[in-house]
């Protein structure tokens, strides 16, 4: 049994390279659109937290990566996640159909805005 990993660098180290760098790819997105995010591993995830609360979460799974930004983003931008399976909290994608820079951005920037404002 391997140990549960205490760092985002320990949690992505296991992972096949291809789901690596695109969970990197994340990664180093979401911290350019928020330089000041904090690392830590929260409910057994990546998490990149702002101004004390998590930003947005992800994950890998055998089948699919999880992208946690909200779910006021979710919904803000729900338009634009057909072709991606989601929950009220999560949006599953695959290295077959990545989510786009663009869209990334945009929900972080959704949650950044949400934070901002203090909303609950």
């Amino acid at each position: 049994m391997s140990e549960k990993p205490t760092s985002i660098d320990a949690y992505l180290a296991p992972l096949a390279p291809e789901v690596r760098a695109e969970l990197e790819r994340i990664r180093a997105l979401v911290t350019r659109l928020a330089p000041e995010v904090e690392e830590s591993i929260s409910y057994g995830m990546p998490t990149l937290s702002y101004r004390g609360r998590a930003l947005v979460y992800f994950t890998a799974s055998k089948k699919h990566m999880s992208f946690y930004p909200s779910s006021w983003a979710i919904e803000e931008l729900g338009d634009r996640l057909a072709g991606y399976s989601t929950t009220q909290h999560a949006i599953r994608f695959t290295l077959e159909n990545p989510l786009p820079d663009a869209l990334i951005e945009d929900l972080v920037r959704a949650h950044r805005r949400d934070i901002d404002a203090d909303r609950r």
